[in-house]
């Protein structure tokens, strides 16, 4: 970033006489402001730092980059549109690229606890790219040569650019973070499915013993969950694509192009390979969050998912000795400072405690959509924030399961050990001797330490074939009767 000395004004005695002042003066509709000497926001920007002193929170990388790419387009637009002169829009769309790219994050330095149209966050955006441009075209920062309002917001209102960002960025982060690494997560579920579809265990429903299943059934029903999560995606995709650009103030397009919104959205969509189109019917777009709502469903969803599998294996593995011991999970730390040669399944634990989060972050998303009060919503920044957080630890945590934890489980002997015990085994009798006779020879195998092949064979008047054919634990595995 250039940060021309030129651009710092002199402060007089009051900064220090001759020395040059490390602050500059900007204006705006309200006056003159002092703001840093090497920042690119301006005046707006630095009444809104001094209004919000809330919190550690920023808008993350995610939203910057769609919000840089929503101005570039944007300038793209104007320029053919014919409204925007041709040298600025070029300079606003080197400036903006430079935001989407990173390059200028840190003049980004507003709390997310701000005003609840987001209008703070555009007004940073809107500067950073004006000064920025300015500085392209030769001109110094506050000289306004590119103009924050008349330019780089031309057609635009924070009112309907914020909630198109957070839309966009949650599209860009759905597709490149989070639906990897669910398809990777599905794809390793899958896998230990096949290895493990060999090995009978005991099945259990209410936590308590049931009939016969294969292990590698209970991971083929992950990797089900698992492929759901990715349909889930696709339809809080859908909910996502609709953007309230074009809607201006409140949804009547006041001061834009009947084509902006619509080349706008076309640019975008060729830029991030994902699509993205003018909402039908600005006054909902803008009015409300419903779209962020329900994609927030789907993400805690997801999240309530990847608890019921992690939660599971977790289970599965408890142990080695006391506990259920089926599988064995890697080894990935030591689990205790206390218990030599202990080791907790933490990566699966990580997995539960993300899941926490995901399901606190839809409840605010949820109260964040209702605040939405006649013609605009006024908590989009914490749904924003909110909503980006869920897809990102959803995403990490996903992945990391899949490596840390589920590409390295094996199976012990345990499941098909207690098989031949199980008192479940009783069910496949049914069929021979009939459900109440079945129930009298369960319960006495569980009273007197029998099994249920044991007690047929006193009980019963079948054969060993028969009881081999009837007891047999694969077939129980699969549908059947007689």
């Amino acid at each position: 970033m250039s940060s021309d000395s030129s651009s710092i004004e002199q402060g007089g005695s009051e900064h220090g006489g001759s020395e040059q002042s490390k602050v500059r003066i900007e204006r705006d509709s309200m006056g003159p402001m002092e703001v840093p000497a090497d920042a690119l926001y301006g005046a707006s920007t630095m009444r809104a730092v001094l209004n919000f002193p809330i919190s550690d929170l920023r808008f993350p990388r995610a939203f910057i980059r769609a919000l840089g790419l929503v101005k570039l387009a944007a300038a793209k637009s104007n320029q053919e549109l014919g409204l925007l002169d041709g040298k600025i829009a070029a300079a606003i769309v080197s400036a903006a690229l430079e935001v989407a790219d990173g390059k200028q994050d840190r003049h980004f330095v507003l709390d997310i606890f701000q005003t609840g149209s987001g209008t703070s966050t555009n007004t940073n955006a809107n500067e950073v790219i004006a000064n920025r441009a300015t500085q392209i075209m030769g001109g110094e920062p506050g000289s306004r040569l590119v103009h924050p309002n008349d330019h780089v917001n031309m057609g635009q209102s924070s009112n309907d650019v914020i909630p198109t960002a957070i839309h966009l960025a949650a599209l860009m982060a759905s597709r490149e973070t989070l639906a990897p690494a669910l398809e990777k997560l599905r794809a390793a579920l899958a896998k230990k499915s096949e290895e493990f579809w060999p090995i009978v265990k005991t099945g259990r429903t209410h936590l308590q013993d049931a009939t016969p299943v294969r292990l590698g059934q209970e991971f083929l029903g992950f990797a089900g969950q698992a492929e759901n999560s990715l349909q889930r995606l696709n339809r809080m995709d859908i909910a996502l694509a609709e953007v309230a650009l074009g809607g201006t103030a409140v949804g009547t397009g006041v001061n834009t192009h009947p084509e902006f919104s619509s080349r706008t959205c076309r640019l975008l969509s060729e830029m991030t390979h994902v699509d993205i189109k003018e909402t039908a019917n600005h006054f909902q777009a803008q009015s409300t969050l419903d779209a962020l709502v329900e994609a927030s469903g789907e993400l805690k969803t997801i999240a309530i998912s990847l608890h019921k599998i992690a939660n599971d294996i977790r289970f599965i593995s408890s142990g080695p000795r006391a506990g259920l011991g089926e599988i064995t999970v890697p080894e990935v730390q030591p689990g205790s400072s206390i218990m030599p040669g202990k080791v907790n399944p933490v990566i699966a634990e990580s997995v539960i405690q993300v899941v926490a989060q995901v399901v606190g972050n839809d409840a605010t998303v949820m109260l964040a959509g209702q605040g939405s009060y006649f013609e605009l919503n006024t908590m989009m920044p914490v749904a924003a924030y909110n909503i980006l957080q869920s897809i990102s630890l959803l995403a990490a945590s996903a992945d990391n399961f899949a490596e840390q934890c589920v590409i390295g489980i094996e199976a012990t002997s345990v499941g098909p050990d207690m098989v031949e015990k199980g008192l479940m085994l009783g069910t496949a009798l049914t069929p021979a001797i009939g459900y109440d006779a079945a129930a009298a020879l369960a319960k006495e195998a569980a009273a007197t330490g029998r099994t249920i092949r044991e007690m047929a064979k006193i009980k019963t008047e079948l054969s060993d074939d028969e009881l081999d054919r009837l007891l047999e634990p694969e077939s129980m595995t699969e549908p059947g009767a007689g």
